[in-house]
């Protein structure tokens, strides 16, 4: 691989770990995202920060958690008060720093961190789909070229890829990043294209377990259960296939370009989903209290480029601030006071060149949501009255019996939750941190301000 190499980010909404071939799901296809695992590193356990857009875009771009960074809800861009700010203005944002050591940068497709519509600092180019409304999808839409709002009608898959080629296609005789923020796998699922929901019309749908209803729980702000089911997920599914074939048409500008072999590409998702699973629609705001379900925090994280390994898999934790360090690392523009960073960089374990060992507890927040997940038990805090849970997920792995009452776990539930107390003593701003007593208003949904139910 070269000493600082290009480097391409897919990060997609709401496409869930459990939704791609290489992860083992029987009925999607996806060639393009099958060759990228194939050929490189797909890791096996990558989780968010936080199950739902926003907060995990901002830990994405900014390596910090939540409780640092203060995005801890998704924003509704469309409301003037929220929407009409940058939540991130005064972090310094993984494109600054690749920026600052010599990159290209640009900016394509969902940026849902506030004020979407102007871009941001630290990019060279920028094209974002920007809408005015809460609705996905629709048949027009806007996007802000360089600032310049226009309305295209079309597939937000299209249009944004077409904005990634054309600045691939500029002349330059300096490293690039590219991000590629792809939003065809959030809901509504309605009007895919019509030759690939086809496809799945046919399918069974074996890859979403026939669960109970979630019992920890009451149903959420996002989607309820649809009419029809099996349409949704044929639609669903079908959004993973445009999305691949997307993928495809940006590996094959690579090959035409001629850097392929200069360029390191990450494919992930800001976090997962429940299309059905546990009876649940949506991630972690589908239920009340919020949820730390397996499918709303797993995350799809496959790593292709030039001196990695193909087909290899790697079993050990990361999330959104690792991927931050990782790609610094590899463009030599690691900060040098990392003391306020919570990731570190994986790069010599993708390589070969390091043991597959590292974090072995995922820590997550939502809110007033806190998780610790190791290999075995997720201990779940939900602030400030619960009901608490943990879970063995070994011998439950749908999450149905909550352990947490129970005196022979009391050891573990003090370890995990010792070393939740650990994380966000050392990586937590008092003012942005999600135990305060209010948080800012992120949309009208105020998921937080439900966490005194306590379901049933």
């Amino acid at each position: 691989m070269p000493d600082r190499p290009n480097l391409i980010v897919f990060l997609t909404d709401d496409h869930a770990q459990w939704a791609l071939p290489c992860y083992g799901n029987r009925e999607i296809h996806a060639p393009n995202l099958d060759y990228l695992a194939e050929t490189g590193v797909l890791m096996a356990n990558a989780f968010t920060p936080t199950p739902v857009c926003s907060p995990a875009r901002a830990s994405f771009w900014t390596g910090l958690y939540p409780s640092q960074h203060g995005v801890h809800d998704y924003l509704a861009e469309h409301e003037d008060e929220i929407g009409s700010r940058n939540w991130l203005e005064d972090r310094t944002t993984l494109a600054q720093m690749l920026q600052e050591t010599g990159y290209e940068t640009a900016f394509c497709g969902k940026w849902h961190c506030g004020l979407g519509e102007v871009p941001k600092e630290g990019f060279d180019f920028w094209y974002s789909a920007w809408r005015q409304t809460p609705k996905y999808h629709q048949p027009t839409a806007k996007y802000s070229n360089q600032g310049e709002v226009e309305t295209k009608r079309g597939y937000d898959t299209q249009i944004i890829t077409d904005a990634a080629l054309s600045f691939l296609r500029r002349e330059r005789d300096q490293p690039f990043f590219l991000f590629v923020g792809f939003a065809t796998t959030h809901g509504p699922w309605v009007n895919r294209a019509e030759r690939l929901v086809s496809r799945y019309r046919k399918a069974g749908f074996q890859d979403i377990p026939d669960d109970p209803f979630y019992p920890f729980g009451l149903e959420g702000d996002t989607p309820k259960r649809p009419a029809d089911p099996p349409e949704v997920a044929a639609q669903y599914y079908a959004s993973v296939s445009q999305i691949d074939e997307m993928v495809g048409r940006v590996l094959d500008e690579l090959d035409a370009l001629g850097v392929r072999d200069e360029t390191l590409i990450a494919y992930t998702s800001d976090h997962g989903l429940n299309l059905g699973h546990h009876q649940v629609w949506g991630k972690g705001n589908a239920t009340r209290p919020l949820n730390m379900l397996e499918e709303s925090i797993r995350i799809p994280l496959l790593l292709n480029g030039p001196g990695l390994p193909g087909g290899a898999v790697r079993h050990a934790f990361i999330n959104h601030t690792d991927l931050f360090m990782t790609l610094l690392d590899y463009a030599h523009a690691m900060p040098e006071d990392r003391s306020s960073y919570p990731g570190r960089s994986y790069k010599a374990l993708l390589e070969g060149s390091e043991p597959d060992e590292g974090r072995e507890v995922h820590i997550g927040e939502y809110g007033p949501v806190r998780m610790a997940r190791d290999r075995r038990y997720k201990l779940i805090l939900r602030h400030p009255d619960g009901p608490h849970l943990l879970f063995d997920l070994e011998k439950d792995p749908r999450e149905h019996h909550n352990l947490y009452g129970q005196a022979l776990y009391q050891p573990l539930i003090e370890r995990l939750r010792h070393q939740i107390d650990a994380f966000f003593s050392r990586y937590q701003d008092p003012d942005q941190s999600g135990l305060k007593p209010r948080l800012a208003k992120h949309n009208t949904a105020a998921a937080w301000d439900n966490r005194a139910e306590k379901g049933h």
